[in-house]
């Protein structure tokens, strides 16, 4: 099948992997309160990009990062909106930067400055800082007509249904032959959960009616300052180690070495200029997703162009303001109960990336590493460098970085100070 076909079987596939991404996609917009049209058209935009700028080989859709979330709310609730997404633009220039690097310096120095040790910590710390937003979603708010209609333990009530809803369809449904179902776990916990709530009878509509069919998302410009762009940057690295996992995994189902060809570098551009395109426009942080890499593997179906065709329905959907009102009306217990499973989940793959590398914690620098990171991402640490502060996972993340160099500890290190 030529790569440039588009026939009726590519279109239709193009549509349903719109839906693999789609769950995921307009979840962090629900979560920081950016427009779910124009996260939809910065997906799609930033999908087509990527796939210019590798030369259309590479089968990857780009999605909304979750890593990017405790950025996007904290700088969001300190400086405004808009700042937040100059520190998005800034951290998709710096895969530029490093994917420059990247052409002419091997793997093996990056892996020193980022081991598993201070890597894991960071993934780790992502979502726990997001846990509390997952439980005051989940219980709901006090101020909003769902807990008014059924009480805070009826909002419990929706989001632990929606929790297991998203168990049983990642665990239970494999079990009976539907495993392309059980790739869906986030979309069919949130449909399940949204239709629970409209029984109940706590789903406001009335904005629904008021929107257009057709029109244009809410484009939002950037705005930025140097503390911002601090706390985005390092969950630049972080995004970056995950953009290796992703490439080299979308490699073993495909069966090529997109690292070499067309090489990590372009990718790494790729998802970098998507990245900052997205937050010109007022889009978060695009991602590539482990998701493409599961229906891939699922549906056996890995013509880059199908990933090119999802993306421009993702474009189409940000123009329905209908559609995405439609999106708004979804109550928080709903998104607490996905946040629930989403947000641990996060913090899980921090722990087991740490426990594939074969992290030693019985030794001490190693411990050390981890265990200052865990306190300064989590207690509430503040340093002041004249107007700048750094906090939460960007203290977490410089101050991990600074100290492995400084101990500098090897695998085969086992004394202690």
């Amino acid at each position: 099948m030529a790569e440039k076909d588009l026939t009726g079987r590519n279109v239709i596939l193009g549509l349903q992997h719109t839906f693999v991404m789609f769950g995921a996609t307009v979840l962090v917009p629900i979560i920081t309160g950016l427009d779910v049209g124009v996260t939809l058209f910065a997906a799609g935009l930033g999908t087509l990009i990527f796939h210019l700028v590798t030369g259309w080989k590479v089968p990857v859709f780009l999605g909304s990062s979750f890593a990017f979330i405790p950025g996007l709310i904290a700088v969001g609730a300190s400086e405004g909106m808009p700042y937040a997404l100059g520190g998005i633009v800034v951290a998709g220039l710096l895969y530029v930067v490093v994917a420059i690097i990247f052409k002419f310096v091997p793997y093996e120095m990056l892996h020193k400055i980022l081991p598993p040790h201070v890597t894991g910590p960071m993934i780790i710390l992502i979502g726990l800082i997001l846990a509390p937003i997952a439980v005051q979603n989940a219980k709901g708010d006090f101020s909003k007509p769902i807990v008014d209609a059924i009480g805070v333990n009826g909002a419990w009530g929706i989001a632990l249904f929606t929790f297991a809803v998203g168990i049983f369809v990642k665990i239970v449904l494999p079990k009976f032959g539907m495993k392309m179902l059980s790739n869906l776990p986030v979309l069919i916990a949130l449909i399940a959960g949204y239709l629970f709530a409209i029984v109940l009878g706590v789903v406001d509509f009335s904005g629904v009616g008021k929107a257009a069919w057709i029109g244009i998302p809410k484009f939002t410009a950037p705005k930025f300052s140097v503390t911002a762009i601090v706390f985005m940057l390092p969950i630049a690295i972080v995004t970056m180690v995950e953009h290796f996992g992703d490439v080299l995994a979308i490699g073993n189902v495909v069966g090529k070495d997109f690292i070499k060809e067309p090489g990590v570098w372009r990718t790494l551009i790729g998802d970098g200029v998507a990245t900052s395109v997205a937050g010109m426009i007022g889009g978060p942080a695009n991602t590539t997703y482990s998701e493409n890499t599961g229906a891939v593997a699922l549906t056996g179906a890995f013509n880059p162009i199908i990933m090119r065709i999802a993306a421009v329905f993702a474009i189409i959907l940000s123009l329905v303001p209908k559609f995405t009102a439609v999106i708004a009306t979804i109550p928080g217990p709903v998104i607490g109960g996905i946040s629930i499973l989403l947000f641990g989940m996060i913090s899980s793959i921090g722990i087991k990336n740490m426990v594939d590398a074969k992290v030693d914690l019985s030794k001490p620098k190693l411990l050390i590493i981890t265990a200052a990171m865990l306190v300064l991402g989590l207690g509430g640490a503040t340093f002041k460098f004249g107007n700048l502060n750094l906090s939460g996972l960007g203290l977490a993340a410089i101050f991990g970085i600074v100290l492995n160099l400084i101990l500098r500890p090897k695998d085969t290190d086992t004394s202690s100070f």
